[in-house]
């Protein structure tokens, strides 16, 4: 019995976000995937107003509610995307060879030899012999339902382009993509403050997607419009890294981002296929590092179809895990794919099996040593709770953080033992009322590999004298014994604040 129940309340440590959409909308089908290991639940502005997604999000709160399983709330934004507007909806079937006219004028129709899209600028950004993709909103990658394009000339505002292979476009919207080319628009539309300003803010989003973002000066500018918005000023920002520009600007983009998205969709057609598996293992590499959340997209696209997936694709979650990656993103997956619960299920037990042979001594070894020495305070006791956990084996680590800081360290030296990262609210006040902190830090840690946190009761302080720790210990054990993670005889570290010094314990379990 025991297995199974922590099978249900663990199911792996690396953390799942879900797009909801037209096929895990219903309260129903979103608890579903709560309890199928869905923890951030992704809301998508390229499509849908924010009437609907408002609706989404109101079964989302029902759903956690039944289910009792906490789940953050990540806007992701529209950012400089090329659409293809094709309003009637007709299919256009593209021969190879051919040719086709890219025009910036929008009341016209779309017809096979003529593709309206949203941006005037396009002739000026592009020259004769560039590459050019015009694909559904999901690149599957199958040649049927998504063209390449060479540009042949440029007429004023128009592009003309040669068909490079035989496609039916079917829907009303496709996404464009010029490989490698600067394409001169905001990171953040106007239309995405907006969203953000009537949207994100209301419902106090935990983390903003920031979507192309291509220079550390994107994501500065981004989380000083966040700032104004009241409670956003916490809301994280992950900056979702799509070409080849974003790439070479890397590091600065980590260094001033919360976490990084590898949207792996779209650089897999801006960067060369051979190229594709080291850029995803050395950005990882850089955000562990750094101990911020690593996220990669794109991972089983034939489940939107499929009950399973290839064996290409399951080899692919599972070396995600194996590369350090903290959560695994599905979009149309579960947006509009047959089985969103099945393939939320499935991706989380091929995590589970690679969280298994997960190499933690050399990941360790690795993270210490380029940390360096002398290590900041917080950083040696984070290092040293996990070692502990390990050399005892410790079945958790309980962590009392109130800004979520400590927890976080703790991850990112990854121990192969859930921790448990008990929030201890912070009382705040504005002159006016009093008001407690603490729900944006649980739910921001939803997205980190290995952290499962809890809001402790704000009547117990964190700092205070070791008899209200006591109590808060109590609760979080008892917490980890009724989820069948902690069992009798088991041992647990504790790493906490005791006035001005903290504390890594060890105890063990009586019966």
């Amino acid at each position: 019995m025991i297995v199974e129940n922590e099978q249900s309340f663990f199911p792996a440590m690396t953390k799942i976000v879900g797009t909801l959409g037209p096929k895990s909308r219903s309260v129903d089908t979103i608890s579903a995937c709560l309890k199928a290991g869905m923890s951030v639940a992704r809301f998508d502005f390229s499509w849908g107003d924010a009437a609907y997604h408002q609706e989404t999000l109101e079964n989302l709160k029902l759903a956690i509610k039944s289910t009792k399983k906490l789940c953050a709330v990540m806007l992701d934004t529209v950012g400089p995307e090329l659409q293809v507007v094709n309003k009637s909806e007709t299919t256009l079937s593209l021969e190879e060879n051919g040719t086709v006219v890219l025009t910036p004028h929008h009341g016209q129709e779309a017809s096979s030899s003529l593709l309206p899209i949203n941006f005037s600028g396009l002739a000026k950004a592009v020259t004769p012999g560039a590459t050019i993709f015009v694909g559904q909103y999901l690149f599957t990658g199958s040649e049927t339902t998504s063209v390449w394009l060479e540009v042949s000339e440029v007429k004023g505002d128009d592009v003309v382009c040669i068909i490079k292979n035989t496609a039916t476009l079917a829907g009303s919207l496709f996404t464009l993509h010029c490989s490698q080319i600067h394409i001169d628009l905001p990171t953040l539309s106007d239309e995405d403050k907006d969203v953000i300003r009537k949207w994100g803010a209301p419902n106090k989003i935990d983390f903003l997607s920031l979507s192309y973002t291509r220079h550390a000066e994107d994501v500065r500018q981004a989380r000083e419009f966040l700032s104004k918005l009241g409670d956003l000023s916490q809301t994280q920002i992950f900056a979702k890294i799509e070409n080849v520009e974003g790439l070479n600007h890397f590091d600065e983009i980590l260094a001033e981002a919360d976490g990084i998205i590898l949207s792996r969709g779209n650089l897999g057609i801006d960067l060369p296929p051979e190229k594709v598996f080291l850029f995803q293992k050395s950005a990882l590499h850089k955000c562990n590092m750094a101990g911020k959340p690593a996220v990669v997209t794109r991972v089983v696209d034939s489940m939107t179809d499929n009950l399973r997936p290839t064996r290409a694709e399951a080899t692919d979650v599972a070396n995600a895990v194996l590369d350090g990656s903290d959560a695994i993103l599905l979009g149309a997956e579960t947006l509009r794919g047959l089985y969103p619960v099945e393939t939320i299920s499935t991706v989380g037990r091929i995590c589970a099996e690679a969280e298994k042979v997960f190499n933690q001594d050399l990941y360790y070894k690795r993270t210490v040593k380029y940390v360096g020495e002398p290590m900041t305070h917080l950083e040696s006791i984070a290092s040293s709770a996990v070692r502990a956990a390990i050399k005892v084996k410790a079945s958790v680590i309980i962590c009392f953080t109130s800004s979520g800081r400590a927890a976080r360290l703790i991850s990112k030296y990854r121990p192969s033992m859930p921790v448990l990262s008990v929030v201890i609210p912070r009382l705040k006040t504005n002159q006016l009322r009093w008001s407690f902190t603490g729900a944006f830090e649980a739910r921001q840690s939803l997205i980190v590999r290995g952290l499962f946190p809890m809001l402790a009761d704000p009547r117990h302080p964190a700092e205070s004298t070791s008899a209200t720790n006591e109590s808060v210990l109590k609760v979080a054990l008892d917490h980890g014994k009724a989820s069948g993670v902690i069992k009798s005889h088991d041992r647990v570290v504790v790493c906490q604040k005791m006035g001005d010094s903290s504390v890594v314990k060890i105890i063990e379990l009586e019966d």
